[in-house]
């Protein structure tokens, strides 16, 4: 990361609300193309979900980045255009879709959103932290912790299919 306690952020870290869609849409598009694009609509109807834990960077009304999250259970995958389905008994923080800016690379936009809702995991006593790693980010996760973990259940591993190919899931253990 590139600021320090001497030199704050000019950015701020908050809940991702219905205020932020806007802006996610285009940081979402500017990351990703219209091949991942996930609706407005649909991220809607995930902060409704009670298990959501997404979070925001923003500086005053600009989205720079943003890591939408839920608790779930280890193995379970969200598929592509999915909702945030509720889980009795969860374990797992899982990190559905991380996107920065691409002017705000290289900043440790994407570090301290990980670094914040992995600590919130910890403090709910979450056990795990899984992904689906897509466009070839598996080597970025693999440094972040996470290892290539197979879906155990044919549902789950059809959800995988959802993100193409390359498309691996992950997980790791929570201290």
């Amino acid at each position: 990361m590139r600021f320090s306690s001497d030199n704050p952020p000019s950015w701020s870290l908050e809940p991702l609300t219905a205020q932020h869609l806007d802006g996610l849409m285009q940081v979402q598009l500017a990351c990703y193309g219209a091949d991942f694009m996930e609706s407005a609509a649909l991220y809607a109807a995930r902060l409704a979900s009670p298990l959501q834990c997404s979070l925001v960077i923003v500086q005053g009304s600009e989205v720079l980045a943003y890591l939408a999250a839920y608790r779930s259970v280890l193995g379970k995958v969200t598929p592509l255009h999915g909702g945030f389905a509720c889980a009795s008994a969860v374990d797992t923080l899982y990190l559905h879709d991380m996107a920065v800016a691409p002017d705000r690379a290289g900043e440790g936009l994407a570090s301290a959103l990980l670094q914040a809702l992995l600590q919130q995991a910890q403090a709910d006593g979450l056990r795990y932290s899984a992904l689906v790693s897509v466009m070839g980010s598996q080597p970025y996760w693999q440094r972040k912790g996470y290892a290539p973990l197979m879906p155990w259940s044919a549902q789950h591993r059809e959800a995988l299919r959802s993100y193409g190919d390359d498309a691996q899931y992950m997980a790791q253990t929570l201290a």
